[in-house]
């Protein structure tokens, strides 16, 4: 992997985007996901429209995860 980072950033700029760009379209797209994944997330969004107080902020997430906010 370290030679091909390697050889990678020896490119001009112009190929640099090229390949990452490359790259990025090999990747799973996030919005696209299983079946059962995106009816968990539907599920928890009509939750969330019925009881907004089910939504936490970006501090109590961390907390909840056990890092600082």
């Amino acid at each position: 992997m370290a030679e091909i980072e390697t050889l990678a950033l020896a490119l001009p700029e112009a190929d640099r985007a090229k390949l990452a760009l490359f790259l990025l379209e090999t990747l799973r797209d996030p919005l696209s996901g299983d079946e059962d994944e995106l009816d968990e997330v539907a599920a928890r969004m009509e939750e969330a429209e019925r009881d907004p107080s089910v939504w936490m902020t970006h501090e109590e997430f961390l907390k909840a995860v056990g890092r600082q906010g």
